[in-house]
């Protein structure tokens, strides 16, 4: 190989794609905010799996029971924000849906507890 085509190749590893080429160097999603918490789960069946690539396909398989966005990023072992704009591609398609645990664990409503905890009581 000479100097100017061997940026690309590891001896060890071969070819390397630097992960902002999965993204086409994109650096935003343009769907949802995405949380490191945040759940992501697929769908049973991508609308066009011929259309996604190879690191879209890995999440769907990965996905198939719900994972935080921290846990794809660890499993693909790509950075943070690619894993990001990579689930915001599948959540535009409607591939894989989302869950915001922080979003979810409301507090209940103060009438609400005091009536559970008089129900619990036999009051």
């Amino acid at each position: 190989m000479n100097g100017r085509d061997d940026w690309w190749y590891d001896e060890a590893a071969g070819p390397v794609v630097r992960p902002y080429a999965m993204v086409r160097g994109r650096t935003r999603p343009v769907t949802a905010e995405l949380h490191l918490v945040t759940q992501v789960r697929a769908m049973p069946s991508a609308s066009d799996p011929e259309s996604l690539t190879v690191e879209h396909l890995e999440i769907m398989e990965l996905c198939r029971r719900p994972l935080s966005v921290a846990e794809v990023a660890a499993y693909l072992d790509v950075p943070l924000v690619v894993v990001k704009v990579l689930l915001s591609d599948l959540i535009q398609r409607g591939d894989v849906v989302i869950r915001d645990p922080a979003r979810v664990a409301e507090i209940p409503d103060r009438n609400l507890l005091q009536a559970v905890l008089n129900g619990v009581r036999g009051i």
